[in-house]
């Protein structure tokens, strides 16, 4: 698949803009679909961009550890619920949960004690523990978002302590391995773009240490290219059943706190940062370290997505990184045509039981239907659209739409037949005009 030439040009021109009213030295911007560039289109000399150059990803890093978490939650390692202090037994703000930390609703502030860890070689695990303090938490959990780079490294101790391994080598092992992602890495290889600070007056760059962060690694130390974040980007929109259930993708996409209350435009899931543009909403996350920032956005949806790096810390004027990311993904989705509806195949017979519920159904005047779709049953109705899956004998469960997780009980006749359908305590008649 490739863009339209109309598509393809504006992406380019987008980019070109971006990058000369940014004033950043160099600019990549990349269009992905099922895990591969579509159209990858670079601005600016130093380095000149190339889908195989290594940028710094910050805080998309996040999205990774998050999925390291929910791999163990599904595992059986621990609950989201989980108190803190289960796993880091002693420090003094235990009382928060893993979901609050994933979510970004602990009410923890956002940095640990010490030089700003971005910018300074990081301390191990120990020391992070060590600056914690009751004064950490700025608030009770829920009261509103605040973003937490301090949570994401106390996650990272936290899957290190129940695994006995590294966060580097969880990372590599549970997630990049799976997923071919082999120019993902703790520390850069060549080649790998140097990030710069351009200096507000005269535009000078001036070259940014690149530190291990150690502890505070699980919240931004990775280094990647458009390539690798092509599968990752993937990933997000059609998992891979190795690395993560779909249902699980699914969790961490849908939100859990609003971040901004009076526009709702932006919101956090379990990892993942939720962008509203529109009527469609992204899923991805930012990413900023002295020198870098990025962007990663996916409409799960039509599974194209858009990866941004550029090696300065920060736009000039305005607009940053996630204006260039949300605008150019949305500008793709209007240009380019949808797919088309996968041809129609009549279904086959039901069989057995949902041969007996398969058919038109009734409740307060209105009209249902209940229809085979593979194995399962698909009903649908005025705002109402269920897909029911057996489980039991005359007992079924929605398992996506209106009635997700209900149950669907067939309530039989002294004869035995089927008279009526139960979900979750309404009542669905053969008779239009049975009210009751």
């Amino acid at each position: 698949m490739t863009l339209l030439p109309e598509t393809a040009r504006r992406v380019d021109e987008i980019a070109a803009r971006a990058q000369s009213q940014g004033r950043v030295p160099s600019l990549a911007l990349a269009v992905v679909r099922d895990r591969a560039v579509l159209h990858f289109a670079g601005a600016g000399e130093n380095p000149r961009p190339d889908p195989k150059t290594q940028y710094r990803l910050g805080s998309i890093t996040k999205t990774i550890t998050a999925t390291l978490v929910m791999q163990l939650r599904d595992e059986g390692f621990f609950a989201l619920d989980d108190l803190l202090y289960r796993h880091l037994p002693g420090t003094p703000i235990g009382g928060v949960t893993l979901r609050q930390l994933l979510g970004h609703v602990s009410g923890l502030q956002r940095e640990p004690d010490g030089p700003w860890w971005e910018r300074n070689p990081g301390g191990d695990v120990e020391r992070l523990l060590g600056g914690l303090t009751y004064e950490k938490l700025t608030g009770p959990p829920f009261r509103r978002y605040r973003y937490s780079n301090l949570a994401y490294g106390l996650l990272g101790a936290v899957l290190a302590r129940v695994t006995g391994q590294s966060w580097p080598e969880l990372v590599t092992k549970r997630v990049l391995d799976p997923l071919g992602m082999k120019r993902t890495s703790y520390h850069p290889v060549e080649p790998f773009a140097r990030g710069y600070v351009v200096h507000a007056l005269g535009g000078t760059p001036h070259e940014e240490p690149r530190p291990d962060t150690g502890a505070m690694a699980p919240a931004g130390q990775l280094w990647s290219t458009v390539t690798d974040m092509a599968k990752w980007a993937g990933f997000l929109a059609d998992p891979a059943p190795a690395v993560l259930a779909r249902e699980t993708v699914d969790e961490m996409c849908s939100p859990v706190t609003i971040g901004d209350l009076e526009s709702w435009t932006a919101g956090h899931g379990l990892g993942p940062q939720l962008f509203r543009v529109g009527e469609r909403v992204y899923a991805g996350h930012g990413g900023s370290m002295p020198g870098y920032v990025s962007h990663l956005a996916v409409h799960r949806r039509s599974r194209f997505g858009v990866v941004a790096f550029a090696n300065a810390y920060g736009f000039a004027g305005d607009d940053g990184i996630k204006d260039l990311s949300l605008r150019t993904l949305t500008a793709v989705l209007d240009g380019e045509p949808p797919a088309p509806a996968p041809a129609w195949h009549p279904p086959a017979p039901p069989r057995g039981e949902a041969a007996e519920i398969c058919g038109r159904w009734w409740w307060m005047g209105r009209e249902y239907d209940i229809a085979p779709d593979g194995d399962d049953l698909a009903m649908t109705g005025p705002g109402h659209h269920t897909r029911f899956r057996r489980e039991a004998p005359d007992r079924w469960r929605g398992v996506s739409g209106t009635n997700e997780g209900e149950t669907l009980a067939v309530l039989r006749g002294p004869d035995g037949a089927v008279s009526k359908i139960d979900i979750a305590t309404f009542l669905f008649s053969r008779n239009p005009w049975d009210l009751a």
